[in-house]
């Protein structure tokens, strides 16, 4: 296998693109999760103070098995983080009233 400059590529290596406007990103300051028996939902929301109503801007659909990984990764990322910039300061989160059925979880 070789890639666009004719290099022998590995063949465990995985070649990624991402779009300009996936590469912008969204903001979030909410995360809303739920699950099944065969999946977990990741809704993203961006909650405005003093506006009553929110948007989900992004879902994420994740087997149970890589929501796991997921879970994994981002404790050893926010570890990683917290040696260097020191530890993340977690303040209390308003009351939201939230009920989209099912079992749920806030980040």
């Amino acid at each position: 296998m070789a890639d666009e400059k004719n290099q022998p590529r590995p063949a465990n290596q995985l070649n990624i693109e991402i779009s300009e406007e996936v590469a912008d990103g969204i903001y979030s300051n909410l995360a809303i999760i739920t699950h099944s028996n065969s999946e977990f939902v990741l809704d993203f929301v961006r909650v405005m103070p003093g506006v009553p109503k929110a948007k989900v801007r992004a879902r994420v659909l994740l087997t149970p098995q890589h929501a796991k990984r997921l879970m994994r990764a981002l404790a050893d990322n926010i570890q990683k983080f917290e040696a260097v910039h020191g530890n993340i300061r977690e303040t209390e989160m308003p009351e939201i009233p939230m009920n989209f059925g099912g079992p749920t979880a806030q980040a």
